[in-house]
């Protein structure tokens, strides 16, 4: 007993140790770090036709064995040979139409995929902006942009910037895909909406067309410890409610009114981009299943991304894009503390909403 007594006292000292060095550490850098420009970072494009082609040929190499890959290995010089004299003959068909006057039909599309990871605060929109300024620069309405969203909503004002971003791509006629893998629900909802084809999986989560607030008030617990707390303002809804202060009924009404024409707004965004939907029906806060929200039209089509860009792999060249910025210590430090707290948030969120699990 004297032994583990000992033992957790050497343990306590080593991990204050141990937190304590990380805290200097962590402190030192953020000052190192005070006063030099960030880079901002840098656009950074993967084509996935080839990722996918090395996928499937690690495959091969590992399930058949020495015979059938030279056999699939031979029958692929080949097909590449019948298609690169395809090319070579279509090239020479361009040029005599290009000599009478006529362009050439033959385009091969382009899928530029993007990714969107949305926190309360929607902090992706910087990258967001970066890659589809990027996207804009080439991409034409024959091709096609596919952002996989992936977010449970936040700030109002924040998720309508993003909307916005993804409507610069449908603005210049370019066909806009949003795929849902897990959740697109209140702000992941109203960017999702801004797309002319959704796709989501199964078992995606969607809608909660419908907005929330709330706050604690500290007011009876200040006034029976005698502290006062005073705000002044100018203009009679400057501030409507607040934690600290002594909340009227006329206060709490227009709180209430400001949060019924942010849903009227909500309201008449979605059924802008999406006019199949009934959005008296939908427009209830209410979460819908993939499967479900097919039903009653907010969304288009039940694939995972995955299988609906490796529909598209022998047809079309497929590009990744994102938006790659270098961050010091203590950004990551604060990013995975932010993380952790929007995960456990999310989860309460789940529980909340849903109240069913497998």
């Amino acid at each position: 007993m004297e032994f583990l007594t000992e033992y957790g006292l050497f343990f306590a000292k080593t991990l204050t140790f141990v937190v304590a060095v990380f805290i200097i550490v962590t402190l030192i850098v953020s000052a190192g770090g005070r006063g030099k420009k960030s880079e901002k970072g840098q656009i950074q494009v993967s084509k996935l036709n080839e990722k996918y082609k090395a996928t499937r040929e690690a495959l091969q190499h590992a399930v058949l064995d020495e015979d059938q890959v030279k056999l699939l290995e031979k029958d692929e010089k080949k097909r590449l040979k019948v298609e690169k004299s395809d090319q070579k003959k279509a090239a020479k068909a361009k040029h005599k139409k290009e000599e009478h006057g006529s362009a050439g039909d033959e385009y091969k599309k382009r899928v530029f995929v993007l990714d969107f990871h949305g926190d309360i605060k929607a902090s992706a929109n910087e990258s967001l902006r970066e890659t589809i300024s990027a996207v804009l620069t080439l991409a034409t309405p024959k091709d096609e942009v596919v952002v996989k969203v992936e977010s449970g909503g936040g700030m109002v004002h924040s998720y309508g910037l993003a909307s916005s971003q993804l409507a610069r791509i449908t603005n210049k006629q370019i066909p806009l895909t949003v795929c849902v893998d897990k959740v697109a629900a209140s702000g992941g909802y109203m960017m999702a909406c801004v797309a002319n084809k959704i796709v989501a999986a199964p078992f995606a989560i969607l809608g909660s067309i419908g907005v929330v607030a709330q706050l604690p008030n500290f007011h009876r617990l200040l006034k029976k410890n005698d502290i006062d707390y005073e705000m002044f303002t100018a203009g009679e809804f400057k501030r409507t409610v607040t934690m600290f202060g002594e909340n009227t009924e006329k206060g709490r009404e227009k709180f209430a009114e400001d949060l019924e024409d942010t849903h009227v707004l909500f309201k008449e965004f979605v059924a802008e981009h999406r006019p199949q939907v009934d959005i008296a029906a939908v427009a209830t806060g209410e979460v819908w299943f993939g499967r479900r929200a097919k039903d009653v039209n907010l969304i288009d089509l039940l694939q995972t991304s995955d299988e609906y860009l490796l529909d598209q792999v022998e047809t079309a060249d497929i590009f990744e894009v994102e938006f790659a910025v270098k961050k010091s210590l203590p950004e990551k430090l604060g990013l995975a503390a932010q993380v952790a707290i929007e995960r456990a948030l999310f989860s309460v969120w789940e529980k909340a909403q849903l109240n069913r699990w497998f």
